[in-house]
C-alpha cells in the first residue's frame, strides 16, 4: 500500500513526498483508511516513534473544508515540545496547500500573539489542556465548528494530572464531534475517558498492548547500589557514539548526575522541572543539535520529547510501572532503526525485570559489567578506525608531514601509535588501568547473602554486641535527617555519587531527626568527607555537609545542634532506629 492509494489529495501527496516518505508505516497502513472512511470514534494504540502524527494528522487534513477559516480540528498533547513538533509535522505535510493554517497553543509563552491567530482565523489547533482551557475561560475562541478531535499521548496527559481539564475542553466542543485517541498504554484512567467522552470506539492496536517498542533490545547490569554511578560510567564508555538519554527518578538525582558526568568529561545536561522554559528550550536545542551527547531527565521533564536517532535508553533507576517503562524506552527504536534499553539495577530489583519481562512480553538480557580492560579496547579500536577513515583534506597537513616524520623518525611505528592513543585516551586508559570488576562486587556480595549451614563459616555474635564487620570503621554525621526526606537509600546514593573515583562500602545507618549517623572504612573517612566539602551535593535543597561523628558541625556548614547520643526520646519516636538489620541499620544496609 502507498499513500496515493489511501485517497488523499495530490496537495498532500506532492508534500508527503517533498518529505521522502514513501511507503507508510504499519499504524499509518492502519489507520489512516479508518479515520477517511468511518464517522465513528477511535482509539488507536501504538508506540511512540511509529509515525502517529502522519497517521492522525494527514486525515485531518484532508478532511478540512479550506474555505472556512474556523477551527475545525483540536489536537490536545501533554507537552509543549510536542506540541511544537505536531504543528511543524502538519505545516510540512501541507506546504503544498496554502491556505491552510495551523497553529500551536502553548504555554510558557506570551499568550497574545497566540490570541492574535485566533482571531485572524486557524483550521486547525495544536494544543497543550493548561494553555487551551485558558484561551477558552477568556472566551478567545469559538469550537462550535470543531469536527475531529484528537488525543495524542492521552495516557501521558492523564499521568500528568489533565484529567480535569480535558474534561473542561471536551465539553466546549459540538457532541457530534468524532474523537480520536492516540496512547502508547491504555491504563485504566485512558480507558475510564474513552468512556466518558467516546461513543461506541473503534479500537486499532498496532503491536501488543503495553509492549515495548519491537526494535529495542532490552538489557540490565546487576550492581550493589554504590556503584550505580560507576556502571553508569561504563556503559557510557563502552559506546563511544552513544547518544541517548539516562532517566532518573528525581530532580536531585538528575542533576548530581548530569553534573558529575559534565565533571568527568561527559558532554552531559540535565533536563528537570527545575529549570525554567528558556533553560529548557536551550537544553533541548543542543541536545537535538548533538552538541549534548547525554541528556539526563526526569519522567515528567521528558514527556513529550520528540528526538530522532537516539541509540540508548539508560534507567539510572528502575520507575516504579510498566507504563512509564514504556514510555521511557519508546524514545529510542524509531522509525525502524535499532535501539538499546539499559537498566541499572542491584540485587533486590531482579524481581522488578522478571515483572516487566512478563508485562511487556520481551525478554530481558543481563549483561556484565564491562570491565576496565573490555573498555579500553574498545575505546582504543574506536580511535583506530576514526584514523583509518579521517579524510584528511587536500594540503592540510603536507606542508609540514616532512618536519613531522623527521622528529619523529627514531620511533618505530609501534610507539608512534602507541604515544598518539596514550595522548588522546590518557585519562580515560589511566582511570580504568586498575579498575575493579564490578561484577565480582556483586557475585561476593549475593555468596554473603546467600544462606550456608547453621554456624558454618559464620562469626559468632551475642545480642547487642559488636558486629564482626564493624572492625575498622569509623562513624560519620551527616547535616540532614528524616525532616529532610532522608532514607538509608537516599544516604547511600548521596555519599556514593559525591565519591565518583571510589566504591565506599557502607556500615551502619541510623538516621535522626535532623542528623544521621553511618560508618565508613577508616581509610575511606576523609576522602567522603573532602568529597562533600569540596563538591556540590545537595538533598532536597540543603547543601549536605559530613563530618566526624561527635563533631559540632559537619564539614563547614553553619552549626548544628550535635547528634544525641543515646536512644531518642518519645517527642521523635518517628526516628528510633530498628533494630539491627532491619530498615536503618546493620549489614543489609550495605549496598
Amino acid at each position: 500500500m502507498t499513500f496515493a492509494d489511501m485517497g488523499l489529495r495530490p496537495e498532500l501527496l506532492e508534500g508527503i513526498s517533498r518529505l521522502g516518505f514513501e511507503a507508510p508505516t504499519p499504524v499509518q497502513a492502519e489507520v489512516i483508511p479508518v479515520l477517511l472512511e468511518t464517522a465513528r470514534d477511535v482509539v488507536a494504540l501504538a508506540q511512540t516513534g511509529t509515525g502517529k502524527t502522519a497517521a492522525f494528522g494527514l486525515p485531518v487534513l484532508e478532511r478540512l473544508d479550506l474555505e472556512l477559516s474556523a477551527p475545525q480540528a483540536l489536537i490536545l498533547c501533554p507537552t509543549r515540545e510536542l506540541c511544537m513538533q505536531i504543528t511543524r509535522d502538519l505545516q510540512s505535510f501541507a506546504s503544498c496547500l496554502p491556505t491552510v493554517r495551523v497553529l500551536a497553543v502553548y504555554g510558557g509563552a506570551d499568550i497574545r500573539p497566540q490570541l492574535s491567530a485566533l482571531r485572524r482565523g486557524v483550521q486547525v489547533v495544536v494544543a497543550t489542556p493548561g494553555r487551551m482551557l485558558d484561551i477558552l475561560r477568556r472566551n478567545a475562541v469559538d469550537f462550535s465548528k470543531i469536527a475531529r478531535i484528537i488525543l495524542d499521548e492521552a495516557d501521558e496527559m492523564l499521568n500528568m494530572g489533565f484529567e480535569e481539564d480535558l474534561e473542561g475542553i471536551l465539553s466546549t466542543v459540538p457532541d457530534e464531534a468524532q474523537t480520536f485517541l492516540f496512547s502508547a498504554t491504555m491504563p485504566r484512567e485512558v480507558e475510564k475517558i474513552a468512556r466518558k467522552t467516546m461513543k461506541n470506539p473503534v479500537e486499532i492496536t498496532v503491536g501488543t498492548r503495553n509492549a515495548g517498542c519491537e526494535n529495542v533490545s532490552h538489557e540490565y547490569y546487576v550492581v550493589q547500589a554504590k556503584d550505580r554511578y560507576r556502571a553508569l560510567r561504563r556503559i557510557v564508555d563502552m559506546s563511544p557514539r552513544m547518544y541517548g538519554i539516562v532517566f532518573c527518578r528525581t530532580r536531585l538525582e538528575t542533576q548530581q548526575i548530569a553534573d558529575h558526568l559534565s565533571v568527568d568529561g561527559y558532554n552531559a545536561e540535565a533536563l528537570h522541572g527545575d529549570l525554567s522554559q528558556q533553560q529548557r528550550d536551550s537544553v533541548m536545542g543542543k541536545f537535538r543539535k548533538r552538541h549534548v551527547q547525554i541528556l539526563v531527565a526526569t519522567d515528567v521533564a521528558a514527556r513529550g520529547l520528540d528526538v530522532t536517532d537516539l541509540s540508548h535508553v539508560i534507567n539510572f533507576t528502575l520507575p516504579d510501572d510498566l507504563n512509564s517503562y514504556t514510555h521511557r524506552t519508546g524514545r529510542t527504536g524509531r522509525a525502524g532503526k535499532e535501539g538499546i534499553a539499559a537498566s541499572i539495577i542491584h540485587l533486590r530489583e531482579r524481581f522488578k525485570v522478571k515483572h516487566l519481562e512478563h508485562a511487556t512480553g520481551q525478554t530481558f538480557t543481563r549483561r556484565p559489567v564491562p570491565t576496565g580492560d573490555e573498555i579500553s579496547r574498545v575505546r582504543l579500536m574506536t580511535l583506530a578506525e576514526r584514523v583509518r577513515d579521517t579524510d584528511t583534506g587536500a594540503d592540510l597537513v603536507d606542508r609540514h608531514i616532512d618536519e613531522m616524520s623527521a622528529l619523529l623518525e627514531d620511533l618505530p611505528k609501534e610507539e608512534v601509535i602507541k604515544r598518539f592513543a596514550a595522548i588522546e585516551l590518557h585519562r580515560m586508559l589511566l582511570f580504568y588501568r586498575e579498575a575493579p570488576d564490578l561484577n565480582e562486587d556483586v557475585q561476593s556480595r549475593f555468596q554473603d547473602r546467600r544462606p550456608g549451614p547453621r554456624g558454618a563459616d559464620r562469626a559468632p555474635r551475642t545480642r547487642g554486641g559488636p558486629r564482626p564487620d564493624t572492625a575498622d570503621k569509623v562513624e560519620l554525621v551527616m547535616n540532614v535527617g528524616s525532616v529532610n526526606g532522608l532514607t538509608p537509600k537516599k544516604l547511600m546514593t548521596l555519599v556514593n555519587v559525591s565519591n565518583r573515583e571510589s566504591s565506599i562500602d557502607i556500615g551502619r545507618i541510623n538516621i535522626f531527626k535532623i542528623q544521621a549517623c553511618f560508618e565508613v572504612p577508616s581509610a575511606d573517612a576523609q576522602g567522603v568527607i573532602d568529597a562533600f566539602a569540596q563538591g556540590r551535593v545537595d538533598h532536597n535543597g540543603r547543601k549536605v555537609m559530613v563530618g566526624p561523628a561527635g563533631s559540632p558541625q559537619p564539614g563547614p556548614a553553619p552549626a548544628r545542634t550535635p547528634l544525641r547520643q543515646g536512644p531518642p526520646t518519645s517527642a521523635d519516636h518517628a526516628d528510633k532506629p530498628r533494630k539491627p538489620g532491619r530498615g536503618q541499620g546493620g549489614a543489609k544496609n550495605r549496598r
